[in-house]
């Protein structure tokens, strides 16, 4: 497999492999940070606003450390398929009887993320999927209309836990039959008071997709400028592993 990968440009931009990359929400914040973003996923993204490639993630990765290509890179932020350990899918589906089997790719990825020999990033929900929880960052630490808790497991880096502030209130939308209002919106389904694109663009800091299904599966931009942020501090400064 031919990459062809633009000629790395003179400057001081790090190149970030953003995998499973959706609609680049985690891409988004890693470019504020300072990388320059390189999006795979298996669907096509007309709206990822980076270089990009259709193709099976894991494939790419292991073909990228095959041909020595990972080495243009310095840093891989991955975000397998969540439905496996995702805990309103777990427990929605199981009370329901609802949806099938869906395969975790999370070891897998880790498998391969290690022989690149490069910092890394996993990201899941909140569930059973089985990464270590190095960092869990909420759209209340960024003053955001969701909270979109998120894990991530830190991979050849290591970053200081950011202190959880209370919840300012409910998550807006019917449970069990009842309304319940609130500062948040939920970032995820269709119905039951769900929020509309606009109100979901502006609570998750999304401006680039107004594809529903690109905005529910995507991280906010928040989230992985503050990653971005603390591994580059730490490079700069000699710290990283």
């Amino acid at each position: 497999m031919t990459h062809l990968f633009p000629i790395r440009r003179r400057d001081d931009r790090p190149w970030l492999l953003d995998l499973f990359c959706c609609a680049g929400g985690a891409g988004t914040g890693y470019n504020w940070a300072g990388f320059t973003v390189v999006g795979v996923d298996i669907a096509p993204r007309p709206n990822y606003p980076f270089t990009f490639h259709q193709a099976d993630a894991l494939t790419f990765l292991a073909d990228l450390i095959s041909t020595g290509e990972i080495e243009r890179f310095s840093f891989i932020h991955t975000s397998p398929p969540c439905q496996a350990g995702c805990a309103l899918t777990v427990g929605t589906n199981q009370a329901m009887g609802w949806g099938g089997t869906h395969v975790d790719l999370v070891p897998t990825t880790r498998t391969l993320l290690e022989a690149s020999g490069l910092p890394y990033v996993i990201e899941q929900p909140n569930g059973k999927a089985e990464i270590r929880k190095d960092v869990t960052l909420c759209g209340e630490m960024f003053s955001l209309g969701v909270l979109r808790h998120r894990n991530f497991e830190l991979g050849r880096w290591s970053a200081t836990r950011p202190a959880h502030p209370k919840h300012r209130g409910r998550v807006r939308g019917w449970r069990h039959g009842e309304f319940f209002d609130g500062p948040y919106v939920a970032a995820y389904g269709n119905g039951g008071g769900k929020p509309s694109i606009p109100e979901l663009q502006a609570a998750m800091g999304i401006d680039w997709t107004d594809v529903r299904e690109e905005l529910t599966e995507a991280i906010p931009p928040a989230f992985s400028q503050w990653l971005g942020n603390a591994f580059l501090t730490q490079t700069r400064t000699g710290a990283a592993a």
